[in-house]
C-alpha cells in the first residue's frame, strides 16, 4: 500500500508565493526583528563590560539567576505530579482544573501579583494564618520573588510535560503492571524516562519565563535591592535614570533568551 504522507520535498507548495502573502509577512517579521536590532545598534559596546560589571548589576543578575532557578525547581516539584494528574487519571471537572491550571498563562501578571497579595499577604487567606502562627511574611522578601515567578511560570511545564505523557507509548506502562510493578515504581522508573525530553524543554521554558517576570513581581515583592530587584525591575528603573544601562540589561535577558530558544529548538522541539 502507497504511503499518503507527503515527502519533505512536496510539502512546499510549487510557483511564486503570492505577494498578497509575502509583504504582510515580511512586515511581521520587521515588526519583530527590528526592535531587537534595535538593541543592538543602541547598545554602548565600548563601556558594556564596565557596566556589566556595577555591583547592582551583578547583584540583580546574582538574584533573577537564583530565585529562577529555584522557582523552577518549585515548579518541578509540584508541576510534574499535576502534568501526571492531568494526562493519567480520569475524574469529574479534570477540564476545569486544566483551564485554571493554564490562567495564568493570559493572566494580566499584574493581577497574579494582586491576587498573591490576597492570599499569602499578611492579611491574606493563608499568608495571615502563616503570619500569626510562625511569624512568617512573604510580601516583598526574596521567598516571594520565587513564588511570584513560580505561578506564572509553571503552566509552561504543567502543559509540556502533560503533552509528552499523553504522546508517551502506554505499552511501557502496562508491561511494568503486569510485572507486578507498583504505580510509584511505574511512574519513577518507566514514565520519567519516558517523558524526560518534555521536563527538560518544560522546565527550560520555566526558568526562562521566571528570570523575565515583572508584573507579578513587582507587585507581590516589591523592588528592594539586593533582596527583590530582579533583571526585569532593574530595567525598568534604569530606564528612568540611566537608559544605557537598561539597554545592556536588556542585552543579557535577550542572549539568555535566544540561547533558551536555540537550546529547546536543537535538542527537544525540532523533531523533524
Amino acid at each position: 500500500m502507497l504511503s499518503t504522507k507527503p515527502s519533505r520535498a512536496a510539502e512546499k507548495l510549487p510557483g511564486r508565493p503570492p505577494w498578497i502573502l509575502v509583504l504582510p509577512a515580511l512586515a511581521g517579521l520587521a515588526f519583530l526583528v527590528l526592535p531587537l536590532a534595535g538593541l543592538l545598534i543602541r547598545a554602548p559596546w565600548s563601556t558594556i563590560g564596565t557596566r556589566l560589571a556595577e555591583p547592582q548589576v551583578l547583584e540583580a543578575l546574582r538574584l533573577s539567576l537564583v530565585t529562577a532557578t529555584l522557582a523552577t525547581a518549585l515548579c518541578l516539584l509540584l508541576g510534574v505530579p499535576l502534568a501526571w494528574l492531568l494526562a493519567r487519571v480520569s475524574f469529574r471537572g479534570a477540564r476545569l482544573v486544566r483551564a485554571l491550571v493554564t490562567v495564568p498563562l493570559v493572566l494580566p501578571p499584574v493581577v497574579g501579583g494582586v491576587a498573591l497579595l490576597l492570599v499569602l499577604g499578611r492579611r491574606g487567606l493563608v499568608g495571615g494564618w502563616l503570619y500569626d502562627t510562625f511569624g512568617i511574611s512573604l510580601p516583598f522578601t526574596t521567598a516571594g520573588v520565587v513564588l511570584a515567578e513560580t505561578f506564572v511560570a509553571m503552566p509552561f511545564l504543567v502543559i509540556s510535560v502533560e503533552g509528552a505523557l499523553r504522546a508517551a507509548d502506554l505499552r511501557y506502562e502496562e508491561a511494568a503492571a503486569t510485572l507486578g510493578a507498583t504505580r510509584w515504581t511505574i511512574f519513577r522508573r518507566v514514565t520519567l524516562p519516558l517523558v524526560a525530553p518534555g521536563i527538560a524543554a518544560g522546565a527550560i521554558l520555566c526558568w526562562a519565563r521566571a528570570l523575565g517576570e515583572f508584573g507579578a513581581t513587582i507587585t507581590f515583592a516589591g523592588n528592594f535591592p539586593g533582596r527583590t530587584q530582579t533583571m526585569p525591575l532593574a530595567v525598568y528603573l534604569a530606564l528612568e535614570t540611566d537608559p544605557e544601562a537598561a539597554i545592556v540589561l536588556s542585552l543579557v535577558l535577550l542572549v539568555v533568551s535566544v540561547l533558551v530558544l536555540a537550546a529547546l529548538r536543537d535538542r527537544w522541539v525540532n523533531t523533524t
